[in-house]
């Protein structure tokens, strides 16, 4: 995520400094930030020369010694709460008094983040989507201590990398992934009642959405998102045991080559006619009633309008049409729906 954060900075001329833990992970980093603008070459959208000076406002380092000139720090690595209030604690003891600290975090409250801060107000959450050179939305969530300035400053930063900005406040999984938290847990719960695990993906597909439930979470692999939603809102959760069972095997999506689809060394998916076993375990596990005859498209995305109208009234989402919005031009929902 974060080489395709610097991907569209240094595409809107801001120069870049990407921070990693090593050597070997820097050196990652800034090939797919290569990889990322030599596919505009190939495609005629960008020139050799055009290329070698982008490229030049991307620069790579192993601690925050370059970061007390910075005006703004995105911080993009992996959903660990801890390490997120460390890796805070420690940009506010490096970077100037008036440099914006934000975080590409997904899922976690903005609060516990800045748990170890003492300054709060420069506090601001940048959720970017994967692809970030590519995906045109930015949620902007902001805590109730979050300075207006830097809410300000980073809407023109969204603007100026060609984002569509919506700002939202600060809960767990957002406005936009939390409205969405049950839609995989829907899913799941028509597979453990008996419904063809790859008829509910041709079904959403069906209703307009670019690809199905269980091909997405392939995609996006089965990370902490799940989880964050039964630990928060556990009154309103179901927790199916397919996915837990499939990671016991290391099927884990699209990053292992194995999920609920399998994959070739194109990425190609294919259905997998051993998935039965897991899901007749999980079946057994869940105890819940047989019943394939639900209405497939309902029982998935009704559970999802119903989160968006308490993320509504719990002022998350200033106006519902940014709700709207952010369906259409984050996760795919189609228009004339």
């Amino acid at each position: 995520m974060g080489s395709g954060i610097a991907t569209a900075l240094i595409l809107s001329n801001y120069p870049v400094i990407l921070t990693e833990v090593n050597e070997k992970f820097l050196e990652a980093g800034i090939g797919r930030v290569n990889a990322n603008l030599q596919s505009r070459v190939k495609k005629g959208k960008m020139t050799q020369e055009k290329f070698e000076k982008t490229m030049s406002l991307l620069t790579g380092v192993l601690d925050y010694g370059s970061f007390k000139d910075v005006d703004l720090v995105i911080e993009a690595m992996i959903e660990n709460i801890s390490l997120k209030q460390q890796i805070f604690a420690d940009l506010e003891n490096h970077c100037p008094r008036h440099c914006i600290l934000a975080s590409n975090t997904s899922t976690i409250d903005l609060n516990l983040i800045s748990e170890k801060m003492r300054s709060q107000d420069r506090i601001i959450g940048a959720h970017f989507f994967s692809p970030a050179n590519v995906m045109p939305l930015l949620e902007i969530i902001c805590t109730k201590h979050t300075s207006p300035q830097v809410i300000v400053d980073l809407l023109d930063i969204g603007k100026k990398i060609r984002k569509t900005p919506v700002v939202v406040g600060n809960c767990t999984g957002f406005a936009i992934n939390r409205k969405f938290f049950p839609y995989t847990q829907a899913t799941l719960l028509l597979v453990d009642r008996g419904t063809n695990l790859y008829y509910v993906d041709r079904a959403v597909i069906k209703f307009g959405m670019p690809m199905g439930p269980f091909r997405l979470a392939d995609l996006v692999g089965f990370g902490m998102a799940g989880m964050q939603f039964i630990e928060n809102f556990p009154e309103r959760s179901y927790k199916s045991m397919l996915i837990p069972l499939m990671l016991e095997d290391k099927r884990a999506g699209e990053s292992t080559r194995k999920g609920f689809y399998s994959y070739d060394d194109k990425c190609k998916a294919s259905t997998y006619p051993e998935l039965k076993d897991y899901i007749e375990k999980s079946r057994s596990i869940s105890g819940v009633s047989i019943d394939p005859k639900k209405d497939i498209v309902e029982m998935i995305l009704f559970p999802v309008v119903n989160e968006a109208c308490r993320v509504f009234a719990e002022g998350i989402a200033v106006k519902a049409s940014g709700l709207d919005i952010t369906s259409v031009m984050c996760k795919g929902f189609p228009r004339y729906r």
